[in-house]
Formats: structure tokens, C-alpha cells, sequence
């Protein structure tokens, strides 16, 4: 089986399944705080080329054009639910259909968001040879992320610090990804989330 042929048949799968549960975190979003339901943020992707990877929305509306483009621990722009919704990675959920429309694999480097992407060396840039995940080997490492940047420059230290080890870890995958390493990564991220 190919990876593209797993990738829209387990995402097909996994929309079908999860469809109520999606439904149900909706209506929370819609009952918690004003403004809509799914967030779309530029990333870039595969080949260096612009897309918008869908989020269920976690923070208060217009929160991009109001900090920077992560969060950290105690980020204000989070909402009640969000802040649920980011622990437990449910807010990840809509990129199955990113996935399914060819944008992202179910595994593959994280997609980030441009204004980090200029910040990439020559060599972490490899990173975009291959097709952005939901998840990946660095997402399993760095599950809980969002714990690490505290203080009050944590943007600096996920520019200086985090981001350059989460692209070492996607650059040894982005050159020796399988079939079989791709099944292990999911499973480990299902694992991760039940931790």
C-alpha cells in the first residue's frame, strides 16, 4: 500500500468514525465563545507551497493578528475549551480533511507556520521535501510543547530552542520514512494521547 492510499483511506475512515464526536466538540465551540467554529492558518507545506491547515478554532477570535503565531502555557488568547481541546489534541482533529484533500499525510514533519519557515537553515528546509503530517516523530517528543514555553520571551525560545530540535528529529525522518515506520509513529501517537 502506498502512503498516499493509506493516507485518504484512514482519514476517510477516521472522519466517518469521529464525525459525531467532531459534531459534539462544534457545539461546545459554538456554545463556549463568540466566533466560528474551525480556524484556517497559513502553513507551508510540501515544496515550500502555501495552504491552509484547518483547526478547531482554541483561542479567541482574530488571536493570530494579536501575538505571535504559537502559544504558550499561559497564553490569555486561549479559550476554556481550547485549552481542553489543545491538551487532549482534539483541535487537530479537522486536518483529516487537509489529509484527505492532499495537503498533509497522517504522517509527516509538522507544518509551520511561514513567518518560522524563513527562519530555516538550508538544511532544515529539507524538511519541506515531503508532505506535512498531523503528526510526526517530533510530535511525539514534544507532545506537551506548549508546557515548555513559559516565561516571558518564550517565542525566542521556541525559535532558538525548540524549534531547531523538533526540525532534527523531522529531518532524520523526512530521509528515512517506511510504511512500517509510519504505522509505528501513529500508534505511538494514539499511546501518547491516552498517556
Amino acid at each position: 500500500m502506498t502512503k498516499r492510499m493509506m493516507d485518504v483511506l484512514v482519514s476517510a475512515l477516521a472522519i466517518v468514525i469521529l464525525s459525531p464526536l467532531m459534531i459534539v466538540i462544534a457545539l461546545f465551540i459554538r456554545w463556549s465563545s463568540p466566533g466560528t467554529i474551525f480556524f484556517r492558518a497559513e502553513r507551508v507545506g510540501k515544496d515550500g507551497k502555501l495552504f491552509k491547515v484547518y483547526k478547531f478554532r482554541s483561542m479567541v477570535m482574530d488571536a493570530h493578528n494579536i501575538g505571535p503565531a504559537i502559544t504558550g502555557a499561559q497564553d490569555k488568547r486561549i479559550t476554556p475549551i481550547g485549552r481542553w481541546l489543545r491538551r487532549t489534541k482534539l483541535d487537530e482533529l479537522p486536518q483529516l480533511f487537509n489529509v484527505l484533500k492532499g495537503e498533509m499525510s497522517l504522517v509527516g514533519p509538522r507544518p509551520e507556520d511561514p513567518r518560522y519557515v524563513q527562519l530555516y537553515s538550508s538544511e532544515q528546509r529539507e524538511v519541506l521535501k515531503v508532505r506535512p503530517g498531523i503528526t510526526s516523530p517530533a510530535s511525539v517528543v514534544y507532545r506537551h510543547e506548549q508546557t515548555l514555553l513559559t516565561g516571558s520571551d518564550w517565542e525566542n525560545h521556541y525559535i532558538r530552542t525548540i524549534m531547531p530540535a523538533k526540525l532534527a528529529i523531522d529531518l532524520v525522518y523526512s530521509k528515512q520514512h517506511t510504511f512500517v515506520n509510519d504505522i509505528k509513529i501513529l500508534l505511538q501517537t494514539v499511546l501518547a494521547l491516552f498517556r
